[in-house]
């Protein structure tokens, strides 16, 4: 279930897996302990990809992986702990719980939640929500909505760093807009 979003939205492609690790890249390097990126895609979307980026943005030299298996992964040795979660082989909500859900989505460090439709009554009130989608030419379709004051701000920072000569966007398939 896709949570109703008030705030920024964005929506962009990136051509490569380079560039979807540098859309990561930009959102570690803006990122502040408590942030919460929720992203929601297919298995192949280019999830994993984004946190690969998102670790290095940090400054993390860890070799991030797809937590698939072992549900939640902590990177340290950066600026911020990195969290990275994925909630795909969660069935009750009774598992977030027994995951240290309220650790990884503290104060402590940046989290980035896969499969964030899972969290059910955990969902945070402040994230930014990133869908990805794999488009036939190989490209990635992303739409991003901020919710919150703080990661709205978190957005706008990290779509300058993306492409400051561009108001918030990767190029021509950009689109901005305020909801209310």
């Amino acid at each position: 279930m896709e949570p109703e979003v008030r705030g920024l939205e964005f929506s962009g492609r990136s051509e490569s897996l380079e560039e979807t690790r540098a859309w990561g890249r930009a959102l570690g390097r803006t990122a502040l302990a408590g942030d919460i990126l929720l992203l929601h895609g297919a298995l192949g979307a280019g999830k994993t990809e984004l946190v690969r980026g998102l670790a290095q943005g940090v400054g993390s030299e860890a070799g991030v992986r797809s937590p698939t298996f072992n549900l939640v992964h902590r990177y340290d040795g950066g600026r911020l702990t990195l969290h990275h979660l994925d909630l795909y082989r969660v069935e009750h909500e009774e598992e977030l719980v027994e995951l240290g859900l309220d650790d990884a989505l503290g104060i402590e460090g940046l989290a980035a939640v896969e499969w964030p439709d899972r969290l059910g009554e955990f969902l945070p009130h402040e994230f930014i929500w990133l869908e990805l989608s794999l488009a036939p030419d190989g490209s990635r379709q992303a739409r991003w909505r901020a919710q919150g004051r703080r990661p709205e701000e978190w957005l706008r920072a990290a779509l300058d760093a993306i492409s400051p000569s561009t108001s918030h966007g990767t190029g021509p398939e950009t689109t901005a807009e305020k909801s209310s």
